[in-house]
């Protein structure tokens, strides 16, 4: 049996994902009212590039101070150590928001989360820009841009490169 192959589908263009930002953004400001600083997290590299987006956008939008830190760990092996750009007392008992560009199995929020729990928090809360609904552990989006149902054997990429798309392979 030959297999063919697709081409991907577009799921999300460069002005979809600008308006899913802004509503991340909108969202977050909305639980964070009474926060003077909020803490975005985005896992490196393209969940990095999303929470640099996010913080962009509530910079617009209101006054609230933003601290953007970026999480390293290999998505391989996750209990392997987990670095953070910012020291723990930058977001110790502030609202932490974790931010990754996919929610496949869920592993890497999972294991992202976990590093952050060792830190007391105000709130802790997780956003993706598409939710796949293919969750093997017990995590969620608290705020997402799309969620979407696909076949296992499919997977999401998303590229945030001039111009920024995110599409079904």
């Amino acid at each position: 049996m030959n297999k063919m192959k697709t081409e991907p589908t577009l799921i999300l263009s460069e002005e979809d994902i600008k308006i899913k930002v802004k509503r991340i953004a909108l969202q977050i400001l909305e639980t964070c009212l009474e926060d003077e600083k909020i803490v975005i997290a985005g896992i490196k590299e393209n969940g990095a590039t999303l929470a640099a987006l996010i913080s962009e956008e509530i910079k617009k939008l209101s006054d609230k101070t933003m601290v953007l830190a970026s999480v390293k760990l290999d998505k391989k092996n996750p209990l392997q150590s987990i670095e953070v750009s910012v020291e723990p007392s930058a977001y110790k008992n502030k609202s932490l928001i974790l931010v990754d560009d996919v929610l496949n199995t869920g592993s890497t929020l999972m294991f992202a989360a976990k590093h952050f729990l060792e830190v007391p928090l105000k709130q802790f809360k997780t956003a993706v820009l598409v939710d796949r609904n293919h969750k093997n552990y017990p995590i969620k989006a608290d705020y997402k841009g799309i969620s979407l149902s696909t076949s296992l054997n499919e997977r999401v990429e998303v590229n945030f490169e001039s111009p920024a798309k995110a599409e079904l392979i």
